[in-house]
């Protein structure tokens, strides 16, 4: 027990809590920025079992806030590296890369045998995907960083979901690629979702579920709130995966043909300009749009409610590209 030595002498974890979190299984979604200290962190404190899911590859424009990974590792898939590195940190840690990407349609197979979910993503559609997969079931721990600016919460399972919290999107969804990032603010928050880990699994130490803590560098600030008592919205605009397009829905593929073929081939190819009244939905039960990051589906899935009561779905494709080339 020399390696924990030092956290076991903290009365508010002791053996106790030690022993918890060597009986933990957990999945980390996202091997990026964030997940550099949450995995550094949990691996080395001796969590049991930890499952790392990312498709990506480790480029050199990652490095300067993804830490777990040397240059030696470029090229390789951020999953495998990932496990490989913590591993040497901390061969009590069980390690398992998942290398592939989240959908809607395979979090249940990833995520149905763990007790925690870590969101460590670049992505509103996946982090909305987990928290509709979570709610009720699993604590999900959730945290977002772009440019100066980040935060961190505790979501789902016995608190409200990240869509009670986030019911609407922003006009404009930042992300790392777009706005950049700050390697320092990724570590803090990336810092804190490992602490409010240790906390949800331990039970030694107060829930953050049901708390949300921001940090913002311009001004070193630290802020916050609890929202305990937020109510579910009454209906959401729920993520599917292309394989869960029935026949008889009417898909309408919002990106350029100069980003992708379509996603089906009898999708229409239309702009949020043309989801009009006029367009024609008699007999029509169930649209699903379609973009890159979800977020022009959202914007045109709001605009088609306001004058069509029928069901609707997503899909955020991911850079098909990116996808064709690794496979």
């Amino acid at each position: 027990m020399n390696r924990y030595d030092r956290q076991i002498s903290v009365a508010e974890f002791g053996v106790d809590g030690q022993k918890k979190l060597a009986a933990a299984k957990i999945l980390v979604v996202g091997a990026g920025g964030l997940a550099s200290p949450v995995l550094q962190y949990l691996a080395g404190a001796g969590l049991g079992h930890i499952k790392v899911m990312d498709y990506d590859i480790v480029s050199v424009n990652n490095m300067h806030r993804q830490t777990i990974f040397r240059t030696d590792d470029l090229g390789l898939a951020k999953a495998g590296a990932a496990a490989t590195n913590m591993r040497g940190l901390n061969p009590d840690c069980q390690m398992t890369p998942i290398i592939e990407p989240l959908t809607p349609d395979n979090i249940a197979s990833h995520a149905s045998d763990v007790d925690l979910v870590l969101d460590c993503a670049d992505s509103f559609a996946v982090s909305y995907s987990l928290s509709d997969y979570c709610l009720n079931r699993l604590p999900l721990i959730h945290a977002s960083v772009v440019g100066t600016a980040g935060y961190v919460g505790g979501f789902c399972y016995n608190a409200p979901s990240l869509r009670a919290v986030f019911p609407d999107l922003p006009k404009r969804f930042g992300s790392c690629a777009e706005d950049g990032v700050l390697g320092p603010i990724v570590g803090i928050i990336g810092s804190l979702q490992a602490q409010m880990t240790l906390a949800v699994i331990t039970k030694q130490l107060s829930s953050p579920l049901g708390q949300l803590v921001t940090y913002d560098a311009i001004g070193n600030r630290f802020g916050g709130f609890r929202f305990d008592g937020v109510e579910e919205p009454d209906a959401s605009l729920a993520f599917v995966s292309p394989l869960q397009i029935k026949s008889g829905d009417l898909v309408i593929d919002l990106r350029g043909a100069d980003e992708a073929d379509l996603i089906t081939a009898d999708a229409q190819r239309l702009g949020i300009d043309q989801i009009t009244p006029g367009l024609p939905l008699n007999g029509v039960g169930h649209v699903v749009f379609c973009c890159r990051s979800g977020q022009r589906a959202w914007a045109a899935a709001e605009k088609l409610s306001g004058f069509w009561s029928g069901s609707i779905s997503l899909i955020a494709t991911g850079d098909q590209n990116f996808i064709r080339k690794r496979g």
